[in-house]
């Protein structure tokens, strides 16, 4: 269906597409499934009266942060009771599509309890969820999924089912490997992350309003818990669901356990984070059915590798990518020449403008556009690409040399090396890339980086003549001795400018019991050097002995401007979010810069 859209610019197609509809029709209620476990969902439709052969394109939310709240009595009139899907609501509800919001299993007024993150189980809710909104006289017959993180996550398993209504799924900031993406970054466990969630999780599963305010999404004076689902007007029905809750897994317990890809609960052999990672279950017959729009930023924590991962995966000629310079969720710009106060305005015009193309059949124009877009920091630009990494990316190797200094000279001697010892005060403080992770508000990132890399070991190039332009994902190439067995490695990227002030840029993470090169799971794309993190792959170095350790950083579009130089930085420890390898003993490494052994950086340039 081509209309009067069609001609509208992409960046003017929110404001041009004006709410149709004022109010909404709102009901409850608990769906049985196979198993007889009982879901609540909530169902919005458009307006406030009922109209012959109303039928609508349906968006659907599957969440464990409660579908929406119950408000204590003496609520202020408008007080927002769906504070985790309320901005969709108010994007897509009054320009006509009907909303359903979910309680995942063992979560809000759900009954059922969670035996992982996300379980195989869930899965199977999210098929029979859709097959009965289809089924719905208010259903036109196409659906989509949408939502950050867990709930971007949702959306591929649900799409994973290739039921023939699901026609579009957007996942913001979500993960394609569980494991690499969120748990285990490189190898690492990320355990601030682990903690934080796993206190977040428990404070919703059982209803503690003490610890639930401690984080800033769930914090309202007048919340009062998951709200009861229509029929349970004395809230008895949510008591007992309450109680299943009880038997939820615990958070740091269930990923201690996933020490490496394939390892298993030490109670079910068949429970790796394969089963609770989109990649394991994404198959060519859904990818052709249905068209995805992967949205992540530079500072999405390590789900803006995810985002690539899954673009990279994907067949489907209108599949689309969108990295910008914001957080998780596009809650907050990253970038540190341009206060963005409203990122996510950009992110949601986009997520409207896909539904209304493969949900609505109207003409938007994206057709004629590039699928992927993408922001350059400093240049402060948004471009477009027909493919992720762009074409026109070549890499460029800049070389560890003598006093610190980084260039394009390979080494020319045949023995060098930089001695260093780590540092387990080294971390990347409070506004970082992983505190949004945990439901922490973020106002400036890396505001305080400057100085952080005075502990660590440093390589810094001359002054740049010109621009240049770093769009891709960098891979650095170390060559090094330990006197451990196995190490963490953190590698900086900083942008350092006129003044001295050293800028972050992007970072790698990296567990040298990892290093073995060995392909993985054929759904996950190789990004640089391809390593399984399989157990049977993990080789534990010999102290003395050097190793290759090559890896990718995250993905980033930054330019560095004439006059600014740039600086590799590395720790042994991010203290203030990862787990200490090896934890009790602090090792020391020597960095090799020979003419055999040439440590290096490999940065995607694109040339101006």
């Amino acid at each position: 269906m081509h209309g009067k859209y069609g001609s509208i610019l992409a960046r003017n197609w929110l404001e041009n597409r004006p709410p149709c509809f004022e109010g909404q029709r709102l009901f409850s209620r608990y769906l049985t499934m196979r198993d007889g476990v009982q879901i609540a969902i909530d169902v919005h439709l458009p307006g406030t009266i009922e109209a012959e052969n109303d039928r609508f394109p349906v968006v659907v939310f599957f969440t464990p942060y409660y579908r929406r709240m119950k408000l204590k009595p003496g609520a202020p009139e408008g007080t927002e009771d769906c504070p985790n899907i309320a901005i969709f609501r108010s994007l897509l509800l009054a320009r006509g599509y009907a909303l359903v919001a979910v309680d995942v299993r063992g979560s809000g007024a759900s009954f059922g309890t969670r035996n992982g993150l996300r379980s195989p189980n869930e899965r199977g809710d999210y098929l029979e969820i859709v097959e009965w909104i289809n089924q719905q006289p208010w259903c036109k017959g196409s659906i989509g999924v949408t939502g950050i993180s867990y709930l971007g996550a949702a959306a591929d398993f649900t799409a994973s089912w290739a039921h023939p209504a699901v026609k579009a799924i957007v996942p913001h900031s979500a993960v394609w490997d569980t494991w690499s993406n969120q748990l285990y970054p490189g190898g690492v466990m990320c355990r601030r992350l682990v903690k934080e969630y796993g206190n977040l999780m428990e404070a919703l599963d059982d209803d503690r309003a003490e610890v639930r305010s401690k984080f800033p999404y769930f914090k309202g004076d007048y919340y009062d818990g998951p709200a009861p689902v229509d029929e349970d007007e004395d809230g008895s029905i949510l008591e007992k669901a309450l109680k299943d809750h009880v038997a939820n897994f615990d958070m740091a317990d269930f990923v201690h356990q996933l020490t490496f890809r394939d390892r298993a609960l030490h109670t079910d052999p068949d429970f790796t984070s394969e089963i609770i990672s989109p990649y394991y279950y994404a198959n060519q017959t859904a990818d052709a059915q249905t068209a995805v729009y992967t949205i992540s930023g530079w500072m999405d924590g390590h789900y803006s590798r995810g985002a690539a991962l899954r673009y990279q995966w994907q067949q489907n000629p209108h599949k689309r990518l969108m990295l910008g310079a914001w957080d998780h969720g596009a809650r907050t710009g990253s970038s540190p020449y341009h206060n963005d106060k409203t990122p996510q305005t950009k992110a949601l015009a986009e997520t409207l403008r896909f539904f209304d193309e493969y949900l609505m059949g109207l003409d938007t124009g994206m057709s004629d556009e590039a699928p992927v877009h993408y922001y350059t920091v400093g240049e402060e630009r948004w471009k477009s690409a027909n493919e992720w990494p762009p074409a026109e990316t070549n890499y460029r190797t800049l070389f560890f040399q003598e006093s610190h200094r980084l260039g394009i000279e390979p080494p020319a001697t045949k023995e060098a090396f930089d001695h260093y010892v780590g540092d387990y005060s080294c971390g990347t403080g409070e506004s970082s890339r992983y505190n949004r992770l945990y439901a922490q508000n973020v106002d400036n990132y890396y505001s305080d980086w400057h100085d952080r890399d005075k502990r660590m070991l440093c390589y810094t190039t001359d002054v740049f003549e010109k621009n240049i332009e770093v769009t891709g994902h960098p891979i650095i190439r170390l060559y090094l001795t330990s006197d451990t067995q196995d190490c963490a490695l953190f590698v900086y990227l900083e942008d350092i400018d006129k003044s001295g002030k050293v800028h972050y840029v992007t970072e790698g993470v990296f567990r040298a019991l990892h290093r073995r090169i060995a392909e993985g799971h054929t759904n996950i794309p190789n990004i640089g050097p391809s390593h399984s993190f399989l157990e049977r792959d993990a080789r534990y170095m010999t102290p003395g002995e050097c190793s290759e350790i090559t890896f990718d950083l995250l993905p980033t579009s930054w330019l560095f401007k004439a006059g600014h130089r740039l600086r590799i930085a590395i720790a042994l420890a991010d203290s203030d979010h990862f787990s200490r390898i090896p934890d009790g003993v602090i090792p020391t490494i020597e960095v090799y810069r020979n003419s055999i052994q040439a440590s290096c950086i490999e940065l995607p340039i694109i040339e101006s």
